[in-house]
C-alpha cells in the first residue's frame, strides 16, 4: 500500500475518532491539533503506518514542551490508538507507562498594579504592521481584559463582535472550560478601554458579529490572533516593563488570571467586605464550578497577608492581648 493511501487511511481513523468524541459531547480542541501533528509525522516518514519508530520520532519533535503538556499529548495519542484497536487488533498502541512524569504546577508570578500600568504604556507604543494595523489597541485591550476580568487565553481569543453586549458593558463567554458559558460584566474603566478599541476597529475592519474581536489580517482577510502570537507579544511586554519575580522569572499570560483573583481579594479586604461570602461570586465570575476551583488562584502575597492581619487585629487583637471580652 502506498504512503498516500496509508496516510488517507489514518486520516479516516482520526476523523472517525474525533466524530465519536463529538457525539459524546467533547469539543476536541486539543485532540484535533495533536492527532493532526501525529498524522503529519506519519506522512513525512517512510513508515507504512503509525508504529513505534514513527511514534518515537513524533515524541522527539515535542521534547521541548513542558512535561505536563507532553504527558497530555501522549495520552491523547494513546486513547486514539486504543479506539482504533477495537476494530484493528494489530494496530500500534503506545505503552501505558511511556508518558512523561507529571511535574509540580508552576508557581505564578503575581503582577502588581504599577507593573500593569507600565505594560499598558508600552502596549500603546507598539509599532503597527500591515497585517496588524490595530496591534497597539489590541494588545492594550487584551491586557485590560486579562487583568480586570481574569479571562482565560482561549476565552479571549474566541470572543467575537457579537459577544460584546449591553452597550459594550458585558462580554458573553461561550462554552468555555467544562462547556460552561457565562456573562462577564466589565468595570467602568474596562468598558472605556473596550469602547476606545471598538471605535478604532470599526474604522479598519468589518463589524460583522461573527468576526473576531481581536483580529488581524495575517494570511487571511480577517482572523483572530493566535495563542503563540499573543504569548510572544506578552513575553516581550513583560520583559520591556521589567515584570518578574525575585528570581527573575517572567510571568505567563495565565498568571494574569491568578493576579485578577488575588487583586479581587485585596480589594475586598481594603473595602471591609465579607470575603467569605464574596468567594462564590468570584467563582461565578471566573467560570468555576465551585469555590474550591477558585481557591487554586488565591495566593498568600505580602500585601494580602498584611491586610488580613490588620483585620484580625481589629476584631480580635484585644482578646489575644488579654484585654476585656
Amino acid at each position: 500500500m502506498s504512503k498516500s493511501k496509508n496516510a488517507s487511511r489514518l486520516t479516516n481513523w482520526i476523523n472517525r475518532y474525533l466524530a465519536h468524541r463529538c457525539a459524546l459531547g467533547h469539543r476536541n480542541r486539543g485532540e484535533n491539533s495533536v492527532l493532526k501533528s501525529l498524522l503529519r509525522q506519519v506522512e513525512k516518514s517512510d513508515c507504512r503506518d503509525l508504529n513505534d519508530r514513527c511514534f518515537e520520532d513524533w515524541l522527539a519533535g515535542i521534547k521541548n514542551l513542558h512535561p505536563n503538556t507532553r504527558r497530555k499529548y501522549y495520552q491523547i495519542a494513546r486513547l486514539f490508538c486504543l479506539y482504533r484497536r477495537r476494530s484493528e487488533p494489530g494496530c500500534f498502541v503506545p505503552s501505558s507507562e511511556g508518558a512523561a512524569k507529571l511535574q509540580p504546577y508552576v508557581t505564578p508570578v503575581i503582577v502588581e498594579p504599577d507593573q500593569i500600568a507600565r505594560m499598558l504604556a508600552l502596549a500603546s507604543k507598539l509599532p503597527r504592521t500591515v497585517s496588524s494595523p490595530l496591534r497597539p489597541e489590541a494588545m492594550r485591550l487584551a491586557l485590560v481584559l486579562f487583568y480586570t476580568c481574569g479571562l482565560r487565553l482561549g476565552e479571549l481569543l474566541r470572543l467575537t463582535m457579537g459577544d460584546v453586549e449591553e452597550n459594550d458593558t458585558v462580554l458573553r463567554i461561550r462554552e468555555s472550560k467544562f462547556h460552561k458559558s457565562r456573562l462577564v460584566p466589565l468595570s467602568k474603566s474596562a468598558t472605556g478601554e473596550l469602547r476606545t478599541y471598538l471605535l478604532q476597529r470599526r474604522k479598519k475592519f468589518a463589524i460583522d458579529p461573527h468576526t473576531p474581536l481581536l483580529c488581524n489580517r495575517h494570511r487571511a482577510p480577517l482572523r483572530p490572533y493566535s495563542a503563540p502570537g499573543l504569548h510572544c507579544a506578552f513575553t516581550a511586554l513583560f520583559k520591556a516593563a521589567g515584570v518578574c519575580d525575585d528570581q527573575g522569572k517572567l510571568p505567563r499570560i495565565h498568571d494574569l488570571r491568578h493576579t485578577f483573583a488575588v487583586q479581587a481579594l485585596i480589594r475586598w479586604y481594603q473595602e471591609g467586605a465579607d470575603v467569605q461570602s464574596n468567594l462564590p461570586k468570584l467563582a461565578l465570575y471566573m467560570g468555576h464550578v465551585s469555590i474550591e476551583s477558585s481557591a487554586y488562584y488565591l495566593h498568600w502575597v505580602p500585601s494580602l497577608r498584611s491586610l488580613a492581619s490588620k483585620r484580625f487585629e481589629q476584631k480580635f487583637g484585644r482578646l489575644v492581648e488579654g484585654g476585656a471580652r
